[in-house]
């Protein structure tokens, strides 16, 4: 169990990757529920991210994050709610190959290069680059806990990098749930 919290810690640490682009935000929900009628909720126990046992360290930093983005948009924790939140984390093996085009292989009669061309053909081949990389994904679902049916998911997708503290991956969970929460429209009325 140890080894899951570490790799779910170290999946949602792609929320605060050094990639300028940032992680892949996708989040839906289901436009035939009217959301207005929600107003509690409360979480799966255990979530996808625990052992049937025990909660993890990352369920506690994943349930106090989600906590404060609902309870701001005005839900309230509750025995018997109206939302059930559930959250789990998968990390896959990449491979990511490149290939391109290189007019002269790098110290092959480099001295041309920039005074005058070959002839068309003469030297041209290809390079092909091979990079591994561990890709993270964290799914928050929401469910309807009368019906039993999930009314809104938000998905991060993203590059993991293991070299974080575990302050800096409990931080990076809350800037997660914070950039996913950013997708969910709806707050409780009054």
């Amino acid at each position: 169990m140890k080894r899951l919290t570490t790799l779910v810690l170290m999946s949602f640490a792609l929320f605060l990757g050094a990639c300028a682009s940032g992680p892949e935000i996708h989040s839906d929900y289901d436009r035939s529920v009217d959301f207005t009628e929600y107003k509690t909720f409360n979480f799966f126990n255990p979530m996808g991210i625990e052992n049937p046992n025990y909660s993890s360290i990352a369920g506690s930093v994943f349930r106090d994050a989600i906590t404060d983005e609902l309870t701001r948009r005005g839900y309230t924790l509750a025995d018997n709610p109206d939302l059930m939140i559930n959250v789990s984390a998968t990390l896959q093996d990449k491979t990511k190959v490149t290939t391109y085009n290189d007019p002269m292989y790098p110290g092959y009669y480099g001295y041309r290069r920039g005074f005058y061309d070959p002839w068309y053909g003469y030297g041209y081949g290809t390079e092909t680059h091979v990079s591994q990389y561990t890709e993270g994904t964290v799914n928050i679902d929401m469910v309807d806990a009368a019906r039993k049916r999930m009314v809104w998911e938000g998905v991060g997708i993203g590059r993991v990098s293991g070299k974080k503290t575990n302050e800096e991956l409990r931080t990076a969970i809350r800037a997660g749930v914070a950039e996913l929460f950013a997708e969910f429209p709806f707050t409780v009325s009054n």
